[in-house]
């Protein structure tokens, strides 16, 4: 759920402008004022092309030499920015050839958001629920099939061992139709406060698509998704167990968006508890 209720307030990052951007991130790798620099690994711009355009992303892979499982991260609602290319070099770092795109490349490049975003501010929000709104059901399989064979061509990865995709927010949707549109790579799912979205009552729910996938799960749910909807956690247990799918389904003790620096409800302790459970599942599934 990504809505004002679930959302509270400002998300700031003063590394993050239009015109600064590029710059910045291009260097972020080698400076050790962002969040998880890491000097062992390698970070490059990229251009992913798919059927329907072009999509602004960023690649990251270990310096070392060989090769390695691939793992695709879906952002938030707020789209790729620093933060979101913190996570990606901290995951690279621990073994991964790691992609994060810009999800709302129809729609405008990355960033889409400023330094500082206002989610109680009806134009910002709603600006942003537009981008979400041309990511139709179709488009989004067919971005996801063309980012794992974008991962897949890559030297660095390792194709004879399967890929993960960990999303949050709406990424936590995304993540669960990635699993379904590309069944032969994605053994694991990880799902990180991606709300009561996840079991709706349309028929296009996420939790649909969970028998046509052949992945291990890893839902965190939030405390107030949890609590604005109880039956959720219920429901996708259920799903799992009647497709016979190894899940992982718990309630964290924080609120939604709580794992991306920069939110008021950024909460460290239980962002490493979920970091923690992300690399449990990669070891226990990609290897």
């Amino acid at each position: 759920m990504c809505d004002e209720l679930i959302h509270p307030g400002m998300v700031e990052d003063p590394r993050l402008s239009r015109r600064s951007f590029g710059v910045l991130t291009v260097a972020a790798a080698a400076v050790a004022s962002t969040a998880y620099a890491q000097t062992d690994v390698v970070e490059k711009d990229v251009e992913v092309k798919t059927p329907d355009g072009n999509c602004d992303a960023v690649l990251y892979h270990p310096q070392a030499q060989g090769t390695a499982p691939a793992v695709l991260i879906w952002t938030d609602i707020m789209g790729l920015r620093p933060a979101f290319r913190d996570m990606g070099r901290r995951l690279a770092a621990q073994g991964y050839v790691v992609l994060v795109p810009n999800p709302f490349y129809r729609s405008a490049r990355a960033p889409v958001i400023g330094p500082s975003f206002n989610f109680n501010d009806p134009e910002q929000r709603n600006r942003l629920f537009g981008y979400r709104a041309a990511m139709k059901d179709d488009g989004i399989d067919r971005d996801a099939t063309a980012f794992l064979a974008y991962l897949d061509a890559q030297p660095q990865t390792n194709r004879n061992r399967k890929a993960g995709v960990q999303g949050y927010c709406m990424g936590g949707a995304l993540s669960f139709r990635t699993a379904a549109a590309v069944p032969s790579r994605i053994a694991a799912v990880g799902s990180v406060h991606g709300g009561n979205g996840l079991v709706t009552k349309d028929a296009d729910s996420p939790h649909l698509l969970i028998p046509k996938t052949d992945a291990t799960f890893l839902v965190c749910q939030a405390q107030n998704d949890d609590k604005m909807e109880p039956k959720v956690k219920d429901e996708l247990k259920a799903a799992f167990e009647a497709a016979h799918r190894p899940a992982t389904v718990e309630v964290y003790h924080a609120n939604h968006g709580w794992c991306v620096p920069g939110g008021q409800v950024y909460n460290m302790a239980e962002a490493e508890r979920a970091w923690t459970a992300l690399g449990g599942l990669y070891k226990s599934t990609l290897a």
